[in-house]
């Protein structure tokens, strides 16, 4: 049965003691502000106030907070305030209200730098094995998928797959012959102002070659497509995951990874070696004009030069390590799709790390490359 709130006050010296009994309830409501408002001007005159909460029977939020606002009035004032006999179960309301509105929060420790360091660096392994994990994963996912197809062949969403494509690789050309025709004519006046010096305007043009062809070609293209497609595959994926679509079509008994991912990922393998041929067309065009206009080198010795100095084997290296990028743009920007929560910061988020995370990994992989190819002598 609910009884009446009560709030007893015993002043001794200059001790008030207060005992509320009864029901604090927000039934109560108007009778507890009655009885808080009633010892006022003893909280005034008294230098320490102790509350007993033994008395409580019943207790809620609202009157948690009234308690409270007796407690602070004498705090602001000047006075040291008990809060004594409160019961297990409501401690934890008590300490919550307690901690509303606290403008001057108590500091945590300061710690040594050296701990800050290091729980800074276990911080970071721990992401970077949880980031493992999940690349690891998606790419398990992706390889069952792909082996699923390859067993039914008609599962393919060739639909799907074309208009990613279409998507990927052919409204992506204009971007890609741009940046790629600057890049090159840049790489090729530098070569032609600082070569000069030493009469070896000749060997800019095996520079422009090999450098387009081997690295700079796809590593370009590959840091374009992933800031281009890369992050539209994540914020697509991202948006799919906060309206509960990919959840829908696993209800439906789809699997997600075929579905949506891996005719983003096959596109993606698919249309990143023809952007990098195309680059680095663009990038010998480029480097071909500049030596033609700002090197006085005609098309005819340009291209002679350029037979001489540039094999199949430069072609060919560049070539092998496209789709290799690709797969890795594709399964980051994927798996980060796959992690977002669901707020729009988190779609933000999870974008801007899908970028940072294939850019990085691209370079990695170029790095490795290099590295294996000189090894076995490509």
């Amino acid at each position: 049965m609910t009884t009446a709130p009560q709030l007893m006050a015993t002043p001794s010296g200059d001790v008030l003691e207060l005992r509320p009994a009864g029901s604090w309830t927000a039934a109560n409501v108007t009778a507890l502000e009655a009885l808080s408002g009633a010892v006022s001007a003893q909280l005034d005159r008294s230098k320490t106030v102790r509350l007993d909460l033994a008395g409580v029977r019943e207790l809620d939020t609202i009157g948690a907070w009234l308690l409270e606002k007796i407690s602070r009035r004498a705090t602001s004032a000047g006075h040291r305030t008990e809060v004594v006999g409160v019961a297990d179960n409501y401690a934890g309301l008590i300490e919550e209200v307690r901690q509303v509105n606290r403008h001057n929060p108590v500091p945590p420790p300061a710690l040594s730098p050296v701990v800050v360091k290091v729980n800074d660096v276990g911080r970071s392994a721990v992401s970077a094995s949880e980031d493992v994990t999940v690349f690891l994963q998606m790419l398990g996912s992706l390889f069952l998928a792909l082996a699923s197809l390859l067993r039914r062949p008609r599962s393919l969403r060739l639909t799907s797959l074309v208009y990613q494509l279409y998507k990927v690789g052919w409204q992506a050309i204009p971007i890609v012959v741009l940046i790629t025709f600057l890049i090159g004519a840049i790489i090729a006046q530098q070569g032609f102002f600082h070569f000069r010096k030493f009469g070896a305007d000749s060997y800019v043009v095996d520079m422009v070659g090999i450098l387009v062809l081997r690295e700079l070609g796809v590593l370009i293209v590959a840091i374009m497509v992933a800031g281009r497609s890369g992050s539209a595959y994540t914020a697509e994926l991202g948006s799919m995951k906060m309206r509960e679509e990919i959840d829908a079509l696993s209800t439906m008994g789809l699997d997600p990874v075929e579905v949506l991912i891996l005719p983003r990922i096959v596109a993606l393998v698919f249309a990143l070696p023809i952007l990098s041929f195309i680059g680095s067309i663009a990038a010998l065009y480029g480097g071909g004009l500049v030596a033609q206009f700002y090197g006085g080198m005609g098309p005819a010795i340009y291209i002679a030069r350029l037979h001489d100095a540039v094999s199949v084997t430069h072609f060919e290296v560049g070539m092998i390590k496209a789709p290799f990028m690709a797969l890795v743009i594709g399964i980051v920007a994927c798996s980060e799709g796959l992690r977002v929560k669901g707020s729009a910061e988190s779609l933000g988020k999870q974008t801007t790390t899908s970028v940072v995370k294939s850019i990085f990994l691209v370079i990695v992989l170029d790095g490795l490359f290099a590295v294996f190819f000189a090894s076995i002598g490509m």
